[in-house]
């Protein structure tokens, strides 16, 4: 049985391809889930893709992660600089941590530069658009020794 990943996304990004597409561009979250699918497929990986606007229920998605995957990349988009409910669930979680940007968030505004979810992640990806999920699976395989 592969081992599972879980992929959570917070809140707006359910609207990408049409939401700030000059940041963010024109790729859809649908279009995200396909790929990483795919990718996880040629890992080995069973992926669990999620995305909500909520924080409790991005919060409960960690703690199931708990029982259930061997790793989590999260994209928390704006939780990323106010959820210490999300920071305090991510840390109960031992495995790999990998948190995801699409866009960079250390050259845009000054409100995006502190990430409380890096204080507990294994690793940060930002800057690298859509790909940058494809490129967090390939991460993940390594952090947990799958060669």
């Amino acid at each position: 049985m592969p081992d599972v990943l879980f992929i959570l996304n917070g809140p707006n990004l359910n609207l990408l391809g049409e939401r700030e597409p000059e940041i963010y561009g024109h790729t859809t979250l649908a279009e995200i889930e396909a790929a990483c699918r795919k990718r996880g497929e040629q890992e080995g990986f069973a992926i669990e893709f999620r995305q909500t606007n909520f924080e409790g229920e991005l919060i409960e998605s960690v703690q199931e992660a708990r029982r259930h995957a061997a790793g989590i990349i999260i994209n928390p988009a704006g939780y990323s600089f106010t959820s210490i409910a999300l920071l305090d669930s991510l840390k109960m979680f031992n495995g790999p941590k990998i948190e995801l940007h699409i866009s960079n968030i250390h050259t845009r505004e000054e409100i995006y530069h502190r990430s409380l979810v890096s204080r507990t992640a294994t690793a940060v990806i930002a800057g690298l658009g859509p790909l940058g999920y494809e490129v967090a699976i390939g991460a993940m395989r390594g952090l947990l020794g799958k060669r």
